[in-house]
């Protein structure tokens, strides 16, 4: 599956719109990772516990996205977008969400 952030892609014709697909992901907060998180903060430096927790649910969310795009048959994915959105009634949640259009390439 070729994805791409870009609307159309280089060199392929897009020879039939699927329509607008989306992926999202949870994660809530853990105790652990807030611990080693504060830790970072007041130290500095960049906090390798939320960052992984954040990669592997972009994973999920993308994966997701891949999963819409076959079920209709498509082969690419174009104008991809990803966002980020704190949830929750005290910010312990946040979801990544992507969405793009699938397409089939000629």
């Amino acid at each position: 599956m070729l994805i791409t952030t870009t609307p159309t892609v280089q060199g392929h014709e897009i020879t039939q719109y699927h329509g607008v697909i989306c992926g999202e992901a949870v994660i809530g907060a853990h105790l652990g990772k807030d611990i080693l998180a504060s830790f970072t903060n007041i130290v500095g430096g960049r906090s390798e516990a939320y960052e992984s927790t954040l990669r592997q649910t972009r994973d999920d969310a993308l994966a997701e996205l891949v999963e819409e795009a076959r079920k209709l048959g498509a082969n690419a994915i174009v104008g991809v977008k990803f966002d980020y959105t704190v949830i929750g009634q005290n910010g312990s949640m946040m979801m990544v969400a992507v969405s793009g259009t699938a397409v089939t390439l000629a």
